[in-house]
């Protein structure tokens, strides 16, 4: 383990190494420009937009580039599918530049080559959420505005009702049945040409164009749609690209390639999660790495694709990497391919590290990030031997675009190893929330996007977290906003008050636990009240367990409800 000496003569050697590695003359080089009406440090030579993104992938045109388990297309054949795609939306379906196209199923090539087309050509893609039920998805298509979606049976089923009512389009992505109401998603696709490149440069997408809206679980009750812009986007995988460059100099032993198998990585979490689109999905395009995609998590499975595919990354929840060390399979799967196991979308706690030091190749390296869909997953990033000597940490401002800076509660900036709010300024923050300018006020000032989190940076400038000011709780790498949840819980008739509030599990991280107040003469069991739930809000938001009273909650001196209390009360009830 690195000593803080040590740490100190290594990060000497990076700054020198960051500084060459964004010089003027340099493939990432770096400069200032106003976006928005904000200085920010932007690269100079990355591609204007997601459609030049995906024009990479032609560097090795003919490797696999989408795997699904018997499905495979090479990085031509996608691009070539995405173009004529792209063809389809503009002449049958009239998609303009800026109009929503949502995209909500299962992860699957369909989703990708989606994705592809709709930001191709200056539509503005609304990946939804695919564990939403029927009321979730009515809102994201109602609040987004869009105007078609790719679905699955499961997810269009739900949609049914709201697609007439909001006359929204639909293409079926593997439909169980040929449906005459709406067409399948290859079906569109035969015998039509692709875009010309002539006709995607006259499009003239620009980088700084509306390209995606994600929604996210804040702490006000309905889901916020996070717009982004194509340089935004695009500034997140070339930061890991960035990160990974200078960690590669700066330790050789963090090389991931490897000239037995091609650059591969396993598609394990949601693509309407930054992680998945943008951290495995988007970043295929910049080291030409395949693409394999399961249907479902399952560790065995997931063993059994890293051996039988040669995954070079794995990279999911904390969660994931808990189950793979002690899935049935795992002291029998050939994982010499593996260079990185990599965590984000919450904390992993210091034992998972430490067991993954015993159990994984030595060639694997651990890593974390810390990141937000408000900003395109980029906040500070740690990996290696740094890791395993700050395993508190989720790592350093991930260079060369990126600031982090901690904030007071005036506003004002702290210094190092002082608690405050943690604040990330650089190009892949967000434009706003989707038609929330106040809400958008509040957290973008001055440049800066204010996450909520609350942590310090310590004398070394790794980024500790230690709490969050939002009313958020993370399960599993999934945001449930506890305020949404308190809503669909007072809908029901014996409720007359409740409070939702995360406890602390160590396969999940954190796990939704409800307070609740019944009326005066009514009784209700925790069964009732989640078959209640289950057509309201996704699975995952449902809390684990209720509390369940016919007094007051307890309350704080300014009339709220006291939810630290009813947290602290809850693990003690829980572990006897």
């Amino acid at each position: 383990m690195l000593t803080d000496a040590e740490i100190r003569a290594d990060l000497a050697r990076l700054k020198d190494i960051v500084a060459a590695h964004k010089a003027a003359d340099a493939e990432l080089a770096v400069h200032e420009e106003e976006v928005a009406g904000q200085l920010y440090t932007v690269f100079s030579k990355i591609p204007e937009n997601l459609g030049q993104l995906y024009q990479l992938g032609l560097a090795q045109p003919d490797l696999p580039f989408l795997v699904y388990q018997h499905e495979r297309y090479s990085f031509a054949e996608a691009l070539d599918m995405a173009r004529r795609l792209g063809r389809v939306l503009l002449e049958n379906y009239g998609i303009k530049r800026g109009e929503r196209v949502a995209i909500c199923a299962r992860n699957s090539p369909e989703w990708c080559l989606a994705y592809m087309g709709i930001t191709l050509i200056g539509a503005v893609v609304v990946p939804m959420n695919s564990w939403w039920k029927g009321p979730e998805l009515a809102y994201g298509l109602k609040d987004s505005g869009s105007r078609l979606v790719f679905a699955d049976p499961q997810r269009a089923m739900q949609m049914q009702d709201s697609l007439s009512q909001l006359g929204v389009a639909l293409v079926q992505i593997k439909p169980e049945s040929v449906s005459e109401q709406a067409p399948e998603f290859y079906s569109l696709l035969d015998g039509v040409e692709p875009l010309s490149d002539a006709e995607i440069d006259a499009l003239a997408v620009a980088a700084d164009d509306d390209a995606s809206i994600m929604y996210t679980s804040g702490s006000t009750g309905e889901p916020k749609g996070v717009l982004s812009s194509h340089r935004a986007i695009i500034s997140a995988p070339y930061t890991w690209r960035f990160v990974k460059e200078i960690n590669e100099i700066l330790r050789p032993e963090l090389l991931e390639e490897n000239p037995e198998f091609q650059p591969a990585i396993l598609a394990n979490v949601p693509l309407f999660h930054v992680t998945g689109s943008h951290a495995q999905f988007l970043s295929c395009f910049l080291y030409c790495r395949k693409f394999v995609m399961m249907y479902k998590w399952d560790a065995n499975k997931a063993l059994e694709l890293i051996e039988a595919e040669r995954i070079s990354v794995f990279h999911g929840v904390p969660t994931m990497t808990w189950e793979l060390m002690h899935a049935e399979n795992f002291a029998r799967t050939d994982l010499r391919s593996l260079r990185q196991v990599q965590s984000g979308g919450a904390p992993r706690p210091p034992e998972h590290l430490k067991l993954m030091q015993e159990k994984f190749p030595e060639r694997a390296m651990p890593g974390l990030g810390y990141g937000l869909t408000e900003t395109n997953a980029i906040g500070a990033i740690i990996s290696g031997k740094f890791y395993l000597a700050r395993p508190n940490s989720t790592g350093r401002p991930s260079p060369p675009v990126t600031q982090v800076k901690i904030v007071d509660e005036k506003g004002q900036t702290l210094e190092a190893e002082q608690v405050g709010e943690i604040c990330i300024k650089g190009p892949s923050l967000m434009k706003g929330y989707w038609n929330k300018p106040q809400a958008t006020a509040e957290v973008l000032i001055d440049g800066w996007f204010h996450t909520g989190d609350i942590g310090y940076l310590d004398s070394l400038g790794f980024l500790i977290i230690s709490d969050r000011a939002k009313d958020i709780v993370i399960r599993g790498g999934e945001n449930i906003g506890c305020a949404e949840v308190e809503y669909a819980i007072s809908e029901h008739p014996a409720v007359n008050e409740v409070s939702v509030y995360g406890i602390p599990d160590e396969r999940l991280g954190e796990l939704p636990v409800a307070s609740v107040m019944l009326r005066q003469g009514t009784q209700l069991s925790e069964e009732e009240l989640k078959a209640f739930l289950a057509d309201k809000i996704a699975a995952f938001k449902i809390p684990e367990s209720f509390d369940f009273h016919h007094q007051q909650l307890p309350r704080l001196g300014t009339g709220k409800i006291a939810k630290r209390q009813l947290r602290e009360q809850a693990i003690a009830r829980l572990k006897s």
